[in-house]
């Protein structure tokens, strides 16, 4: 049992993610679970060629029971489901407001997204206006390929948000080396936490 109540987190991959077991949602996903906190960590249809529409049906699904015992429940949403929680948001989807935080992290700008047909239904809801149903986070690399405009200018300020900036991060994938990423554990146990860059070895 663990010593503090436990949480309840949804983590929701990127575009082309199958959860490899190196990635840093999985390794964050194992060692929650081993804390004894309720995970939830699902492999969304299609993800080389997903469907916005389908997302949304699966993203409204989880939410639904989402663990309305739990002491705390966090969405972690990386790059285009990132993206996907702020279609969410923009359509109030049920249940969209039942998470007490959300961490957003390195989504993909809009002219990234409508530059590759898979994904070009995702681009962005008009983001200015838009409200966010939780205190919401969002992290990105300075040096992010698929957000050239970078983050402060693509979603921090159009969304009344100061984006946490992390050098040299890239897109925070496998390719930019996360892999185990100790301080979103961090961040999962004490939003006070301040995000930072993965333990260079």
């Amino acid at each position: 049992m663990p010593t503090t109540p436990s949480r309840a987190f949804l983590i929701l991959h990127g575009w082309q993610n199958h959860r490899p077991e190196a990635h840093w949602q999985h390794w964050l996903a194992d060692r929650l679970t081993a804390l004894g906190h309720r995970v939830t960590y699902p492999q969304l249809p299609d993800p080389d060629t997903p469907s916005l529409e389908t997302w949304l049906t699966e993203l409204e699904g989880f939410l639904t029971d989402f663990a309305p015992t739990a002491s705390e429940r966090v969405v972690i949403a990386h790059s285009l489901s990132a993206v996907l929680w702020l279609h969410a948001a923009a359509r109030d989807l049920p249940g969209v407001t039942g998470p007490d935080r959300v961490l957003l992290v390195a989504p993909p700008s809009a002219s990234v997204i409508r530059s590759h047909p898979e994904i070009a239904e995702f681009t962005p809801p008009p983001l200015p206006g838009l409200r966010l149903p939780a205190p919401t986070h969002l992290v990105a690399g300075d040096d992010d390929p698929y957000l050239p405009e970078g983050a402060q200018q693509a979603y921090g300020t159009p969304l009344g948000l100061t984006a946490t900036i992390l050098p040299g991060a890239a897109h925070l994938d496998l390719d930019a080396g996360y892999g185990p990423w100790p301080s979103v554990l961090e961040w999962c146990l004490n939003p006070r936490t301040e995000l930072r860059t993965r333990p260079q070895h």
